[in-house]
């Protein structure tokens, strides 16, 4: 669950970083994690508590439902006569963040502290609660999201390029951007559904993978995804056991060491800005 998660938070974020042309895109800018995460409050602090045919399906089908929901809702407001407008798009995504905080901050003034404990725990992200059940919808995911975006690796190419040498280059722009979104927020739903709000991978991740191998997505598209489920593995195993008989959730680990190395990246790059 760790490696099929972090591949995917990570291709999110380097799919999401070519779309918008912005080193600092990530799976949270179009709001896929603040639809999940205001669906998931939902489920938490109104549903739970009463009976449910879904039992414990139920927070992660409403945070998948969420994520979908709310990734569908940003095309559609940024579609203007067929054509899917990338500023807009980030500025919708902004927008639904702002939203979805102000509805999370209502749930949880009105949260009972059973309710407030729980939802606080799956913001912070976990994979504890690993089962063959849990990870097959996510793999499900991963093979459908994953098989489409590394088939666009020439696409995101031209992207980086802008949209109009895209264009030039013979590529449906608007079809892909449509793709490209969807697929992302197939994975990161799935994923943010089953362990909740992890950051720092989708952001960190593939700029480690662009030092390494360079920026075509030919190859930066499967050493991303490999880093991406390296990396989460490896904070799951620092969570597992930094506090024996304890566990930690996997979130606060990946931002303890997510901030610091993209501190460090970024220092590094306006240096070598500088010396050239």
């Amino acid at each position: 669950l760790a490696a099929t998660i972090g591949a995917g938070l990570a291709v999110g974020g380097v799919t999401l970083q070519a779309l918008f042309r912005n080193p600092l895109a990530d799976p949270g800018l179009l709001g896929i994690a603040s639809g999940a995460a205001v669906a998931a409050g939902l489920a938490i602090c109104v549903f739970a508590p009463t009976p449910s045919i879904a039992g414990p399906w139920l927070v992660p089908l409403c945070a998948f439902g969420g994520a979908l929901a709310v990734s569908r809702l940003a095309l559609s407001v940024a579609a203007r006569a067929g054509h899917y407008d990338i500023s807009l798009l980030l500025l919708v995504g902004i927008a639904i963040n702002a939203i979805g905080g102000a509805v999370l901050g209502l749930l949880l003034f009105v949260a009972d502290d059973t309710a407030l404990r729980d939802f606080t725990f799956w913001t912070l992200g976990s994979l504890s609660g690993a089962t063959w059940t849990g990870v097959l919808p996510v793999l499900a995911a991963a093979v459908v999201a994953g098989v489409t975006q590394l088939r666009a690796a020439r696409v995101l190419n031209g992207f980086v390029l802008g949209e109009r040498d895209a264009f030039y280059l013979g590529i449906d722009i608007e079809r892909a951007k449509r793709q490209l979104v969807l697929a992302t927020s197939l994975w990161v739903g799935a994923s943010v559904a089953v362990a909740g709000l992890i950051g720092f991978v989708g952001l960190v991740v593939p700029h480690l993978a662009r030092f390494v191998v360079g920026p075509n997505h030919r190859v930066l598209l499967p050493a991303t995804a490999l880093m991406g489920a390296t990396l989460l593995t490896a904070a799951d195993l620092v969570a597992r056991t930094a506090v024996l008989p304890a566990e930690l959730p996997v979130g606060i680990v990946t931002a303890a060491l997510g901030a610091p190395l993209f501190l460090w990246l970024t220092l590094r790059h306006f240096r070598n800005g500088r010396a050239t």
